[in-house]
């Protein structure tokens, strides 16, 4: 049991200090074109640890977010590495990139729970 919790915290650990150093060189680094306005929300390291799905929030229309998706994708192998060096790890978890559109969802269940909200005032 402890070496399971000592696990799930190194996990933990790791995402978050992987989502800092994405975040960084996604920022800094990349010169691609194709990369908008891009910001990770969060990184879902696989229990082995060799691979991490990065989510990304991109800030445009539908073809823009596709177009910094295709360019992170791109990048993939360089964000690696520089992840790797940068954490002084001996081995990097092998990232793909995800549009995070929660933000989409939960705009969307406000407006619904507003018109619920606002049919229930006119009942009497």
């Amino acid at each position: 049991m402890t070496e399971n919790r000592s696990a799930a915290y190194h996990r933990e650990r790791l995402a978050e200090a992987l989502k800092e150093q994405i975040a960084i060189v996604i920022e800094g680094e990349l010169a691609d074109p194709r990369i908008g306005l891009a910001t990770v929300t969060e990184i879902v390291i696989a229990p082995g640890g060799k691979a991490a799905r990065v989510l990304v929030q991109a800030v445009g229309s539908e073809e823009e977010q596709q177009q910094t998706l295709e360019g992170l994708t791109a990048a993939r192998a360089y964000v690696r590495s520089s992840v790797r060096e940068a954490l002084g790890l001996r081995h990097a978890p092998e990232l793909t990139f995800h549009l995070d559109h929660s933000m989409e969802f939960g705009g969307r269940i406000d407006q619904l729970l507003h018109r619920v909200e606002k049919r229930a005032k006119k009942k009497p």
